[in-house]
Order: structure tokens, then C-alpha cells, then sequence
């Protein structure tokens, strides 16, 4: 994923940010942390990551001036179906030979042992489309 995404201009850890912000504009800074198993901080660095290289911009909240609004810029816009296409490629890769069985069940258990180490780790997430 690195290899293919480097040209892009982000890498591995940070392309499931920019496909949500650029699949869900206005989202808040800590959105990110319903859906994903990772901690905190991470999120912060990333985000900082991508608006660095000017792949969002970010607002303050109406609601709450500590929150902040992401949004994509037309530079993220402009890469996520290459973004996209390379997650599928990259899937393609690592389930070749399984039958569509076997990667049914390998997809469930990998969906299963995400969720036991989350529990484990006391992090509760929201489901999205990256849930099997």
C-alpha cells in the first residue's frame, strides 16, 4: 500500500482518514475515533499529517468552539478514487488463490479479532462500511 500510495502523497496509515473526510465533510475531529481501532493521539497526528500537506482544512465547531470541522480539500478529492482503487488492489493481492468462501471467513475473523482486542483495550467504535 505504501509503494502505491506514496506517489498520491500520503501512506498506508493515513488513507482511511482522507476517505472519510472526503466521504464525510464536516466531520468533527474525534469522528474518526468511533470507527477506527486505534488510540487517540494517532488520530491528532494524522490529522495534523494531512492538513499539513493540504489534503483538509479545518474549522471550528459551531456548536463547540474545542471541536473542530474537517473537510477535504479539492487535492484529497482529486486522489480518493486512486486512493480507492489502490485499498482494492491491494485486497485483491492478499486474497488471490482463497476461494470466495475462504475469504468470506477470513474477512469475518479478521472483523472478529478487531473487535476482541478492541473490548479488550476498552474502545468502543461506531460500525461503518469497512465492517464485514
Amino acid at each position: 500500500m505504501d509503494e502505491r500510495l506514496a506517489p498520491l502523497g500520503i501512506n498506508s496509515s493515513q488513507h482511511i482518514y482522507l476517505l472519510k473526510i472526503c466521504d464525510h465533510p464536516r466531520t468533527s475531529r474525534d469522528s474518526p475515533l468511533n470507527s477506527v481501532y486505534v488510540h487517540p493521539s494517532n488520530v491528532v497526528r494524522m490529522v495534523a499529517a494531512l492538513e499539513k500537506k493540504q489534503f483538509l482544512t479545518r474549522t471550528p465547531c459551531e456548536q463547540d468552539k474545542r471541536t473542530w470541522r474537517l473537510y477535504p480539500t479539492h487535492r484529497a478529492l482529486a486522489i480518493c478514487d486512486q486512493v480507492r482503487a489502490a485499498c482494492e488492489e491491494t485486497e485483491a493481492v492478499l486474497l488471490h488463490g482463497l476461494t470466495a468462501r475462504a475469504q468470506l471467513d477470513f474477512q469475518s475473523a479478521l472483523a472478529q479479532i478487531g473487535r476482541e482486542i478492541a473490548e479488550k483495550q476498552g474502545v468502543i467504535r461506531a460500525g461503518d462500511e469497512f465492517d464485514v
